[in-house]
């Protein structure tokens, strides 16, 4: 009977553990020209357990009008060879498909927007830096590209400045080339948040759903062949 009321204990003090740990998600994204890799990394417990995706290849595929992705993942540290890699091909079926089933989910949600806002208000940012280099290979081409990515950047730190908890000031800046036609970006985030706000954001998400089961759509056009190698 004693050993029930260790393991017992024990549960709850892990259950409580998790719920006032905090879940850091570091984000990196870099385009140049026709390139891209996204990279994806979750830690909690200062790094304890980590959980890491790569997609280093996002590109038009040549024989379709689709988006062909290439990613891997892996648990912790471990190398390259045991990350688990998969190729998916993204069609205009089925970014429609992904879009009618988010709309069925808010169909069925009461108070989403209020649940979601006061969530978003305990993210915290702690970094956010975005660098580009761009070019038209014309002077006058590239100071307008330049300032309307100015503000666009404006624009993006006022979104994010009004839905999340900003620690730091983001790093901006936009480095013009008049000799070349570039195109160049870098961004990394760094935000934070309480596992246990997430969970209660969940459960308020469960208690205002509405209509029963959501009919999500079944993308019929997705081909259960692999994707030919990129």
């Amino acid at each position: 009977m004693v050993w029930l009321y260790i393991a017992l204990i024990a549960i709850i003090l892990l259950f409580l553990l998790i719920i006032f740990s905090k879940l850091t998600i570091l984000l990196n994204y870099f385009h140049h020209n026709d390139n891209d890799e996204l990279k994806i990394e979750f830690r909690i417990w200062f790094g304890l357990i980590k959980y890491k995706m790569n997609i280093p290849l996002i590109k038009i595929d040549d024989d379709s009008p689709s988006i062909v992705v290439k990613g891997n993942s892996q648990m912790g540290d471990s190398h390259d060879n045991d990350s688990s890699m998969n190729v998916e091909q993204i069609t205009k079926e089925t970014i429609m498909t992904k879009l009618t089933n988010a709309k069925e989910i808010l169909d069925h949600v009461l108070s989403m927007n209020v649940i979601v806002s006061k969530f978003l208000k305990r993210i915290v940012i702690k970094t956010f830096e975005w660098h580009s280099l761009v070019g038209a290979g014309d002077a006058a081409h590239t100071g307008l590209i330049t300032g309307a990515l100015w503000m666009i950047k404006g624009n993006v730190v006022g979104m994010l400045s009004n839905f999340f908890r900003l620690k730091e000031m983001p790093v901006l800046s936009v480095t013009p080339h008049f000799q070349l036609a570039v195109i160049q970006t870098r961004i990394t985030c760094i935000f934070q948040f309480r596992i246990g706000h997430a969970i209660l954001a969940g459960l308020k998400l469960i208690k205002f759903w509405k209509g029963g089961r959501p009919n999500f759509k079944v993308n019929t056009a997705y081909s259960k062949e692999k994707t030919k190698t990129v």
